[in-house]
Protein backbone atom coordinates (compact mmCIF):
# COMPACT_ATOMS: atom_id res chain seq x y z
CA UNK A 1 0.00 0.00 0.00
CA UNK A 2 3.30 2.46 1.06
CA UNK A 3 4.92 1.50 -2.32
CA UNK A 4 1.34 2.72 -4.56
CA UNK A 5 1.02 5.45 -2.59
CA UNK A 6 4.71 6.64 -3.83
CA UNK A 7 4.38 6.39 -6.98
CA UNK A 8 1.21 8.43 -6.82
CA UNK A 9 2.61 11.41 -4.68
CA UNK A 10 5.71 11.26 -6.44
CA UNK A 11 3.67 11.62 -9.70
CA UNK A 12 1.86 14.68 -8.75
CA UNK A 13 4.40 16.20 -7.05
CA UNK A 14 6.58 16.36 -9.73
CA UNK A 15 4.23 18.25 -12.07
CA UNK A 16 3.03 20.26 -8.82
CA UNK A 17 6.90 21.71 -8.50
CA UNK A 18 7.00 21.80 -12.19
CA UNK A 19 4.15 23.66 -12.79
CA UNK A 20 5.18 26.09 -9.40
CA UNK A 21 9.04 26.52 -10.16
CA UNK A 22 9.51 25.63 -13.72
CA UNK A 23 11.26 22.41 -14.91
CA UNK A 24 14.67 23.10 -14.60
CA UNK A 25 14.57 24.55 -11.19
CA UNK A 26 12.35 21.63 -9.75
CA UNK A 27 14.69 19.22 -11.66
CA UNK A 28 17.42 20.61 -9.49
CA UNK A 29 16.06 20.93 -6.02
CA UNK A 30 14.37 17.02 -6.98
CA UNK A 31 18.17 15.51 -7.57
CA UNK A 32 19.31 17.28 -4.56
CA UNK A 33 16.86 15.93 -2.30
CA UNK A 34 17.41 12.01 -3.81
CA UNK A 35 20.61 12.71 -3.51
CA UNK A 36 20.44 12.96 -0.52
CA UNK A 37 17.88 10.57 0.85
CA UNK A 38 20.40 8.08 -0.63
CA UNK A 39 22.97 9.55 1.30
CA UNK A 40 21.29 9.47 4.59
CA UNK A 41 19.85 5.69 3.46
CA UNK A 42 23.17 4.10 2.75
CA UNK A 43 24.71 6.11 5.88
CA UNK A 44 22.12 4.21 8.50
CA UNK A 45 23.49 0.94 7.29
CA UNK A 46 20.41 -0.51 8.24
CA UNK A 47 16.69 -0.41 8.10
CA UNK A 48 14.95 2.63 9.32
CA UNK A 49 11.69 2.96 8.28
CA UNK A 50 11.07 6.79 7.58
CA UNK A 51 14.27 6.92 6.41
CA UNK A 52 14.08 4.04 3.88
CA UNK A 53 10.72 5.68 2.96
CA UNK A 54 11.77 9.10 2.03
CA UNK A 55 14.61 7.47 -0.40
CA UNK A 56 11.75 6.08 -2.02
CA UNK A 57 9.63 8.76 -2.08
CA UNK A 58 12.44 10.66 -3.63
CA UNK A 59 13.01 7.50 -5.73
CA UNK A 60 9.52 8.22 -6.74
CA UNK A 61 9.16 12.09 -8.21
CA UNK A 62 12.99 12.26 -9.53
CA UNK A 63 11.92 9.29 -11.67
CA UNK A 64 8.86 10.95 -12.77
CA UNK A 65 11.45 13.86 -13.79
CA UNK A 66 13.12 11.28 -15.38
CA UNK A 67 10.60 10.33 -17.22
CA UNK A 68 9.26 14.28 -18.08
CA UNK A 69 12.32 15.66 -19.43
CA UNK A 70 12.92 12.60 -22.07
CA UNK A 71 9.34 13.04 -23.38
CA UNK A 72 8.20 17.43 -22.72
CA UNK A 73 12.18 18.66 -22.56
CA UNK A 74 13.48 16.47 -24.79
CA UNK A 75 10.40 15.10 -27.50
CA UNK A 76 10.87 11.57 -26.88
CA UNK A 77 7.32 9.70 -27.15
CA UNK A 78 6.27 7.49 -24.51
CA UNK A 79 6.06 4.57 -27.15
CA UNK A 80 10.07 5.08 -27.60
CA UNK A 81 10.97 5.95 -23.93
CA UNK A 82 9.02 3.36 -21.97
CA UNK A 83 10.42 -0.17 -24.16
CA UNK A 84 13.82 2.43 -23.57
CA UNK A 85 13.28 2.06 -19.83
CA UNK A 86 12.30 -1.16 -19.98
CA UNK A 87 15.42 -2.30 -21.90
CA UNK A 88 17.33 -0.53 -18.98
CA UNK A 89 15.84 -2.20 -16.47
CA UNK A 90 16.40 -5.69 -17.58
CA UNK A 91 19.94 -4.71 -18.12
CA UNK A 92 20.27 -3.72 -14.54
CA UNK A 93 18.43 -7.03 -13.63
CA UNK A 94 21.01 -8.73 -15.91
CA UNK A 95 23.87 -7.35 -14.77
CA UNK A 96 23.21 -7.80 -10.84
CA UNK A 97 22.18 -11.60 -11.52
CA UNK A 98 25.58 -12.27 -13.21
CA UNK A 99 27.61 -10.38 -9.92
CA UNK A 100 25.44 -11.65 -7.28
CA UNK A 101 23.36 -14.83 -8.68
CA UNK A 102 20.44 -13.53 -6.90
CA UNK A 103 17.89 -10.76 -7.37
CA UNK A 104 16.02 -11.62 -3.89
CA UNK A 105 15.80 -8.21 -1.70
CA UNK A 106 16.37 -10.23 1.60
CA UNK A 107 19.71 -10.78 0.40
CA UNK A 108 21.06 -7.21 -0.17
CA UNK A 109 23.57 -7.22 2.79
CA UNK A 110 26.40 -5.83 0.68
CA UNK A 111 26.94 -2.21 -0.86
CA UNK A 112 27.43 -3.97 -3.97
CA UNK A 113 24.35 -5.24 -3.32
CA UNK A 114 22.46 -2.42 -2.26
CA UNK A 115 23.72 -0.19 -5.40
CA UNK A 116 21.89 -2.61 -7.78
CA UNK A 117 18.95 -2.62 -5.83
CA UNK A 118 18.50 1.23 -5.95
CA UNK A 119 19.36 0.83 -9.68
CA UNK A 120 16.90 -1.60 -10.23
CA UNK A 121 14.67 0.79 -7.83
CA UNK A 122 14.92 3.38 -9.91
CA UNK A 123 14.26 2.28 -12.81
CA UNK A 124 10.98 0.73 -12.57
CA UNK A 125 10.04 4.44 -11.78
CA UNK A 126 10.84 5.93 -14.85
CA UNK A 127 9.07 3.27 -16.60
CA UNK A 128 6.11 3.10 -15.17
CA UNK A 129 5.83 6.51 -15.26
CA UNK A 130 6.15 6.79 -18.82
CA UNK A 131 3.73 3.49 -19.19
CA UNK A 132 1.33 5.05 -17.36
CA UNK A 133 1.30 8.26 -19.63
CA UNK A 134 1.29 5.99 -22.70
CA UNK A 135 -2.05 3.94 -21.96
CA UNK A 136 -3.41 7.18 -20.79
CA UNK A 137 -2.88 8.79 -24.15
CA UNK A 138 -3.59 6.13 -26.48
CA UNK A 139 -7.42 5.81 -25.24
CA UNK A 140 -7.75 4.41 -22.12
CA UNK A 141 -7.45 8.01 -19.96
CA UNK A 142 -6.29 7.58 -16.28
CA UNK A 143 -9.09 5.67 -15.04
CA UNK A 144 -9.22 3.19 -17.38
CA UNK A 145 -5.27 2.94 -17.27
CA UNK A 146 -5.10 2.29 -13.50
CA UNK A 147 -8.09 -0.37 -14.06
CA UNK A 148 -5.54 -2.03 -16.26
CA UNK A 149 -2.81 -1.74 -14.07
CA UNK A 150 -4.87 -2.60 -10.82
CA UNK A 151 -5.81 -6.09 -13.01
CA UNK A 152 -2.73 -6.50 -13.98
CA UNK A 153 -0.89 -6.49 -10.39
CA UNK A 154 -2.87 -9.06 -9.33
CA UNK A 155 -1.24 -11.87 -11.87
CA UNK A 156 2.14 -12.39 -10.18
CA UNK A 157 0.38 -12.84 -6.70
CA UNK A 158 -2.40 -15.33 -8.38
CA UNK A 159 0.73 -16.61 -10.44
CA UNK A 160 2.47 -17.32 -7.42
CA UNK A 161 0.45 -18.96 -5.35
CA UNK A 162 -0.47 -21.05 -7.88
CA UNK A 163 3.56 -22.17 -7.79
CA UNK A 164 3.70 -21.18 -11.26
CA UNK A 165 6.05 -17.93 -10.83
CA UNK A 166 8.89 -17.56 -8.44
CA UNK A 167 8.80 -15.47 -5.26
CA UNK A 168 11.36 -13.43 -6.64
CA UNK A 169 9.94 -12.93 -10.27
CA UNK A 170 6.65 -11.84 -8.52
CA UNK A 171 8.03 -9.77 -6.86
CA UNK A 172 9.47 -7.19 -8.64
CA UNK A 173 6.98 -7.57 -10.99
CA UNK A 174 4.58 -6.47 -8.67
CA UNK A 175 6.71 -4.20 -7.45
CA UNK A 176 7.37 -2.63 -11.02
CA UNK A 177 3.36 -2.72 -11.94
CA UNK A 178 3.11 -0.51 -8.74
CA UNK A 179 4.16 2.43 -10.42
CA UNK A 180 1.81 2.94 -13.31
CA UNK A 181 -1.08 1.69 -11.04
CA UNK A 182 -0.30 4.63 -8.13
CA UNK A 183 0.61 7.51 -10.94
CA UNK A 184 -2.59 6.76 -12.72
CA UNK A 185 -4.55 6.92 -9.85
CA UNK A 186 -2.78 10.10 -8.61
CA UNK A 187 -3.35 11.34 -12.02
CA UNK A 188 -6.91 10.69 -12.26
CA UNK A 189 -8.07 12.51 -8.89
CA UNK A 190 -5.72 15.58 -9.87
CA UNK A 191 -6.50 16.14 -13.68
CA UNK A 192 -9.29 18.44 -14.31
CA UNK A 193 -12.89 17.22 -14.52
CA UNK A 194 -13.18 16.16 -18.40
CA UNK A 195 -10.36 13.68 -17.59
CA UNK A 196 -10.70 12.88 -13.73
CA UNK A 197 -11.76 14.24 -9.98
CA UNK A 198 -10.47 17.65 -10.37
CA UNK A 199 -9.02 17.82 -6.94
CA UNK A 200 -5.68 19.88 -7.94
CA UNK A 201 -2.23 18.37 -7.89
CA UNK A 202 -1.11 20.06 -4.42
CA UNK A 203 -4.57 18.63 -2.41
CA UNK A 204 -3.74 15.08 -4.02
CA UNK A 205 0.21 15.33 -3.14
CA UNK A 206 -0.83 16.43 -0.13
CA UNK A 207 -3.54 14.06 0.92
CA UNK A 208 -0.93 11.33 -0.30
CA UNK A 209 1.41 12.22 1.02
CA UNK A 210 -0.28 12.50 4.99
CA UNK A 211 -1.19 8.67 4.21
CA UNK A 212 1.98 7.88 3.75
CA UNK A 213 3.18 9.24 6.72
CA UNK A 214 0.61 7.45 8.31
CA UNK A 215 1.41 4.11 6.85
CA UNK A 216 4.96 4.66 7.73
CA UNK A 217 4.50 5.92 11.45
CA UNK A 218 2.64 2.47 11.76
CA UNK A 219 5.53 0.12 10.36
CA UNK A 220 7.66 1.90 13.04
CA UNK A 221 5.69 1.48 16.02
CA UNK A 222 5.24 -1.90 14.78
CA UNK A 223 7.74 -2.71 13.05
CA UNK A 224 5.60 -5.46 10.88
CA UNK A 225 7.95 -5.25 8.03
CA UNK A 226 11.17 -6.07 9.55
CA UNK A 227 12.34 -10.26 9.90
CA UNK A 228 12.48 -12.04 12.77
CA UNK A 229 16.23 -13.20 13.99
CA UNK A 230 16.59 -16.83 13.34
Amino acid sequence: MIKVLTTGMGETASDFLAHLLGPIPAVGLGGLAFAASLVLQCAVRRYVAWIYWTAIVMVSVFGTMAADVLHVGLGVPYTLSTPLFMIALAAVFALWYRSERTLSIHSIRTRRREFFYRAAVLAPFALGAAAGDLTATIGLGYLGSAVLFAVAICLPAVTHRASLLGAVTAFWTAYVITRPLGASLADWMAVSKADGLGWGLGPVTLAWTVAIVGFVAFLALTRRDTESAV
